[in-house]
């Protein structure tokens, strides 16, 4: 099985790119960011006529997640537990029944932070550890399981061509950072770093001041694995080249393929 996180900036301006990206890699699930839109106004007809399945937590104008998949999506799940007053749609978990066993995906839009210190930062923080708190009892459930997304962490400094600008931002402060080292600590495992270990590698390049000419991008975008799911991974790739194509998002997609 192969699965797909990909924060598309827009489902709007990536109207035409992403069914272009979909018909060519071919994923039987694909985890969607940053839909920006309602999920009435979502264009579900594009991707059903590719015989996908087709689920969304939408907002308007911001955030928004999504789940396409060639297969059965059951027990469908929408919103992050543990707050009932947060209204932004950052989360969505289903079960989708592989060949062999069941794998519960979630799909994440964890908050941004910036301008930190400050409420923003304090609800990405909080927002973590309510994702922990989902991630224990995910693991109780002993079922392969998968939480994949646009995290906006830079786990290491290798995951990331200029570290030191980062240094103050919230997505590569020691207090954001320790959050994602906890969830990994429960046992989940970054399915990316599992299979490659060379730096600059990256998810993320801004729009501004050349960066994806120069290389100057970020690692934020992962796939993180229970055991159970880890168990069965033999790849996980990042497709870099989306990025210089027309009309891109500033992320691009990256995958994992599972023997399950």
């Amino acid at each position: 099985m192969k699965i797909a996180t990909f924060n598309i900036n827009g489902i709007k301006a990536r109207i035409n790119a992403l069914p272009d990206w979909l018909d060519e890699a071919q994923p039987d699930v694909a985890v969607l960011q940053e839909i920006k839109s309602v999920d009435d106004a979502f264009p579900r007809d594009i991707f059903e006529e590719r015989g996908y399945n087709v689920e969304t937590h939408g907002q308007k104008s911001f955030n928004g997640v999504a789940i396409l998949s060639k297969r059965p999506l059951e027990d469908v799940r929408r919103g992050l537990p543990g707050d009932a007053a947060d209204e932004q749609a950052r989360w969505i978990e289903a079960l989708v029944m592989g060949d062999q066993h069941p794998i519960r995906i979630c799909g994440l839009y964890l908050p941004n932070g910036n301008p930190c210190p400050g409420p923003k930062y304090d609800y990405k923080l909080a927002w973590m550890e309510r994702m922990y708190r989902r991630a224990e009892e995910l693991l109780a459930e002993e079922i392969p399981t998968m939480m994949a997304g646009d995290y906006n962490i830079i786990p290491q400094p290798e995951d990331a061509k200029r570290p030191e600008a980062w240094k103050d931002d919230a997505l590569f402060r020691p207090e954001s950072r320790a959050a994602f080292r906890k969830i990994l600590n429960l046992g989940f495992t970054d399915a990316f770093r599992a299979r490659n270990q060379l730096p600059e590698q990256f998810s993320f390049w801004d729009y501004q001041a050349g960066a994806w000419n120069r290389n100057d991008g970020i690692r934020i975008d992962h796939l993180l694995l229970s055991p159970q799911a880890a168990d069965h991974l033999t790849d996980c790739k990042i497709d870099v080249d989306i990025r210089g194509r027309e009309k891109p998002s500033d992320h691009v997609p990256v995958w994992v393929e599972l023997d399950i």
